[in-house]
């Protein structure tokens, strides 16, 4: 179980509101402090764990409410360790009430700064794309296993789709109009750069690691599927170091680097296969990543909001599902017509 230091600065007078919420919800440590400046103000220091964190930052938004916005603030802080040590054991021991929520190790806003960072179309981005396409391209073409992976590693284009997959979640249509832009800038830089390549370069078929592309059956969606879950669950829970299995499971820029290539090679056919795999891909992480934010509580605080975010679910769900069942058509037919 994580602890978080709590940095809260506010009005006076809403310290006995906001003491009462926390005890309501209950922390490790509370310490309120008189701000020097500006004056009338507090400072709270708060230790919370896991389970309490999501439900104390609600209570104290609710307190502040959104008029306030310019009087107040929260700051959430990682603590490496406290001493005296926490005794986590005895406190998982003890009773407590039904959240309306899941406890998920990170809180709404944390996931939401981490991913907002991931769905920008930067410099950076940009840069990372271009570097993995090129180092993906020619591991491809040379039948390199280690620089395909090395490529993986990189993955550029995951970040984006969780963020939308979390935009969804939350019903945000700015996080989620974002991730799109920054998918699409992402695919359109690798295929063009691709294509460029595969123009330039002399063509070559006898790479493994290319025509493994090409190609796309219900193993594949079923390892899309359960590598887009444990991507979210890497994401909700903070356990970052799993999503390096994740980027080389269901890595995304390979097959959009494998169709530029086949086009410049003047092979549409394995170009459609390569478009196929990215599509179950894509349509498979995200449709998972919903789901397992919607079933670890991931959701906006207040009711009107909620009910948004529900709309906006519903109508991913059915467009992700329409999706999904186009292509596991598509991977029927082609598994019984194997020469068209």
């Amino acid at each position: 179980m994580t602890t978080r230091q709590i940095l809260v600065t506010a009005p006076k007078s809403s310290l006995s509101y906001l003491v009462q919420g926390i005890r309501d919800v209950g922390v490790v440590d509370l310490k309120v402090i008189e701000a020097a400046d500006p004056p009338g103000d507090v400072v709270l220091l708060i230790l919370a764990e896991d389970g309490s964190r999501q439900d104390l930052l609600d209570r104290m938004q609710a307190v502040f409410g959104p008029e306030d916005e310019d009087c107040w603030r929260i700051t959430l802080l990682p603590i490496e360790a406290t001493v005296p040590r926490l005794d986590v054991e005895e406190e998982a021991e003890k009773p407590k009430e039904r959240r309306e929520f899941a406890s998920t190790g990170r809180t709404r806003e944390e996931i939401y700064d981490s991913v907002w960072r991931n769905a920008r179309t930067d410099r950076n981005y940009i840069t990372f794309v271009v570097l993995s396409t090129i180092v993906a391209a020619f591991g491809m073409l040379a039948d390199n296993v280690a620089v395909v992976v090395g490529a993986m590693v990189i993955a550029p284009l995951l970040g984006p789709n969780l963020a939308l997959s979390v935009g969804i979640a939350l019903g945000d249509g700015q996080l989620m109009a974002k991730a799109l832009r920054t998918n699409l800038a992402g695919v359109v830089v690798a295929l063009g750069l691709s294509l460029a390549i595969g123009l330039l370069w002399p063509p070559d078929l006898a790479s493994r690691e290319l025509l493994s592309r090409s190609a796309v059956g219900f193993d594949g969606m079923a390892i899309a599927l359960a590598s887009g879950a444990a991507a979210a669950l890497s994401l909700v829970t903070g356990l970052s170091a799993a999503l390096v299995g994740v980027m080389v499971a269901v890595a995304l820029l390979p097959p959009t680097v494998a169709i530029g290539l086949f086009v410049g090679f003047g092979h549409p056919d394995l170009a459609n296969g390569a478009a196929t795999l990215l599509a179950v891909n894509v349509v498979c992480v995200n449709l998972a990543a919903q789901t397992v934010m919607i079933s670890r509580g991931i959701t906006p605080r207040t009711f009107y909001e909620k009910k948004s975010a529900s709309r906006a679910q519903w109508i991913s769900a059915a467009i992700s599902l329409g999706l999904l069942g186009v292509l596991a058509g598509l991977i029927w037919w082609r598994l019984l017509h194997p020469a068209a």
